[in-house]
């Protein structure tokens, strides 16, 4: 039969230890204020925004607003970026780094035991002031459970714990401000490769044009109706459209480039596509309210940040008050192994360990005086994040509306060009007009078609910064309903 360890405290020791674990389990006293989200001095509503209805699905797609855009191609390139970017990989080992270090903290809260076992063997004097004779050297056996605990009687482990959880979140939220980023990024240097992409197609188009107009030009050169001046003027117009030409395929590149470093695809290949057949997302409604900026995840990590400055500083408080410890040893103790659980070498100790600073040359104050600066300087923070994001919400909205606008007005322009080069062309064939005329109609078409092109990419592009501003979409019902629920 195996022996068993047991011991018994007295009743002025069993009072004591049930009045101290009462105390720290329902007499805690929390230090410091509680977290409350300042009042933002925003704007209830946005100024800007155009009028639309969403469907049930539209509202859906907005958590994933680049496929409104409805290009399986541009799809695969934020999915690969937002698993294989670096920046991505980098964020999620903070947020386990952060989730350790909460784990760790948190771990204050509970007892800790510890088992220890030892074996000496020593030999002591025969002839110092307290000799030893016989039995030396000798052997000592020990064994047993250490045990100790912080009464969290001021908040200071449970306020500690929650600055750790605030920041674990935090991290979160800087991953998703990255992934968020990130998949902009993406969204805008496609629409870029798509733009350069039309605009290689008009320049072939155009030069075509050019190189009919001046094969047009060497033929009545020839049949001494026109003279050198027409034809070396069309051969500069066919020069100069080459050369827009390669400037676009370079960019291009340096494009895909781009594209390759965000998706960690560096050997990427974007094959062409058709930027003017990609659909316009809908349009922001009405009436946007400002609250829409805390699904931004740069506000909400901003937030985090002033909730674990907060309560930093009762941590920081708590200091000033007394430190209350439970220690515990049980075991047993005997010079021979065999000996070492029975009853006679059983050993115990039971202690109250009391701490309170008295005199520190201002250290604790000092820390305390830290701690609030830390709070004040992400109050800061977080009001100017408020102030940008909203500012980036507006512009993104003004720009939303007014791409589309000039859009509308670029192919109006491209038409009218087009009439008028036709009409020159006509012109100068019947022999009513000089070349020059036509030079004239054939730049502004040139330009009028590539404008064409710009307007449609500014306006999509509009729409990834608008989504990027609002922190992915809109849901003006939702939005309201959870704003009144928090008042």
């Amino acid at each position: 039969m195996k022996p068993t360890m047991k011991f018994a405290l007295k009743p002025l020791q069993q009072s004591l230890l049930l009045g101290l674990l009462t105390l720290s389990m329902t007499g805690c006293q929390m230090l410091g204020d509680l977290y409350s989200r300042p009042a933002p001095q925003l704007p209830s509503q946005y100024g800007t925004a155009g009028a639309s209805e969403l469907s049930a699905e539209q509202q859906l797609a907005l958590q994933q607003w680049w496929t409104l855009f409805n290009d399986s191609q541009l799809n695969q390139l934020v999915d690969t970026a937002l698993t294989k970017n670096n920046n991505v990989q980098l964020a999620v080992a903070r947020i386990e780094e952060a989730d350790a270090q909460m784990r760790e903290i948190g771990a204050n809260l509970l007892p800790t035991v510890t088992a220890t076992g030892s074996g000496l063997r020593n030999r002591v004097t025969e002839s110092g002031v307290f000799p030893v004779f016989g039995n030396n050297p000798r052997k000592t056996y020990k064994v047993g459970l250490n045990g100790s605990y912080e009464l969290d009687l001021w908040g200071k482990l449970r306020r500690a714990n929650e600055a750790a959880r605030a920041q674990l979140l935090a991290t979160r939220y800087a991953k998703e401000a990255v992934t968020w980023s990130l998949s902009s990024l993406v969204a805008n240097h496609y629409l870029m490769i798509r733009s350069l992409d039309a605009q290689l197609l008009v320049n072939a188009q155009n030069l075509k044009t050019a190189q009919d107009s001046l094969d047009l030009a060497k033929r009545r050169v020839e049949g001494g109706v026109s003279t050198i001046l027409d034809a070396h003027q069309a051969e500069l117009v066919v020069t100069t459209l080459q050369t827009q030409t390669l400037e676009l395929k370079r960019l291009r590149a340096l494009s895909e480039h781009q594209l390759g470093l965000l998706t960690n695809d560096l050997g990427l290949k974007i094959a062409a596509g058709d930027l003017m057949a990609m659909p316009t997302p809908p349009v922001a409604p009405t009436g946007l309210p400002s609250a829409l900026m805390e699904a931004r995840p740069d506000v909400r990590q901003a937030e985090q940040d002033m909730v674990s400055a907060n309560a930093n500083i009762a941590v920081a408080r708590a200091a000033f008050y007394p430190s209350i410890s439970l220690s515990t040893t049980y075991g047993g103790e005997s010079i021979a192994l065999n000996n070492l659980l029975k009853s006679p070498a059983r050993v115990w100790s039971l202690g109250l360990d009391i701490s309170l600073p008295i005199f520190n040359g201002g250290r604790l104050n000092a820390r305390l005086d830290q701690a609030t600066a830390q709070q004040k300087q992400v109050l800061a923070t977080y009001q100017n994040t408020l102030q940008t994001a909203f500012t980036e919400v507006s512009d993104a909205l003004v720009n939303a509306q007014q791409y589309r606008e000039q859009e509308a007005l670029a192919v109006s322009k491209e038409k009218t060009t087009g009439d008028i080069l036709r009409v020159a062309k006509n012109r100068y064939e019947a022999g009513y007009t000089s070349y020059l005329e036509v030079l004239d109609a054939q730049r502004n078409h040139n330009e009028a078609t590539q404008a064409v092109v710009q307007s449609r990419q500014n306006t999509l592009t509009a729409s990834v910064d608008l989504f990027k501003a609002l922190g992915g979409g809109w849901k003006p019902e939702s939005v309201a309903a959870e704003a009144q629920a928090k008042k």
